[in-house]
């Protein structure tokens, strides 16, 4: 299966593992999985760090990619079939972060591990409990 993590999935799947659905632990321990992370994701922590809106250790070019790369997770950047992809999403959500990784997921055809319950009014899958 095909997993892309949104923020606060991949977040606590670093610092805070339990706050993880049985299900979501369970599907991201799986080496059997591919589970991706965007540069969205990337993205939205790096602004927020910066900002001081989330409690991360400083620098995170120094720590981040090492993290990734022991979780095994696969780091998916956004290309121009994703961008495009935008223009077809409905207005259900206003987060730009959200609404990317929501085109990244229809066109990759991944699931989302998200607790967002708003992400599941879109036409892609989303696995949380």
């Amino acid at each position: 299966m095909k997993l892309l993590l949104d923020t606060h999935s991949f977040i606590w799947s670093l610092t805070q593992p339990d706050r993880l659905s049985a299900t979501a632990r369970s599907l991201l321990s799986s080496r059997q999985n591919d589970v991706l992370l965007s540069t969205v994701v990337v993205w939205e922590i790096a602004i927020k760090a910066a900002l001081g809106k989330l409690p991360v250790q400083p620098h995170i070019r120094s720590w981040l990619p090492k993290y990734i790369q022991a979780l095994g997770y696969r780091v998916l950047p956004v290309d121009l079939s994703h961008a495009v992809a935008l223009e077809d999403l409905p207005a259900h959500h206003r987060d730009p972060f959200d609404r990317l990784l929501i085109a990244q997921a229809r066109v990759e055809q991944a699931t989302l591990v998200s607790r967002d319950a708003i992400l599941a009014r879109y036409d892609v899958p989303v696995i949380w409990n």
